[in-house]
């Protein structure tokens, strides 16, 4: 398999729900920079970040990240 690249929908999702990356920070408990570092793909969510952040906006994991085609 090629190197994937993670495709990061976070920003688009957070500001639909009309939430700042402060305020999502504090709903799953990590720090607003954590949020900007996702959002930027700098730093891909664990298992654990991804599905609370999801569960936060009440969508699937798959509408915040999916693999960008090859």
């Amino acid at each position: 398999m090629a190197d994937r690249r993670l495709e990061v929908h976070l920003k688009a999702v957070r500001t639909r729900a009309g939430l700042t990356q402060a305020e999502l920070a504090l709903m799953v408990g990590v720090t607003r920079k954590t949020i900007n570092t996702v959002e930027n793909g700098v730093f891909i969510p664990s298992t654990v970040l991804a599905l609370g952040l999801a569960r936060a906006l009440g969508v699937t994991v798959e509408a915040l990240f999916n693999l960008a085609p090859d």
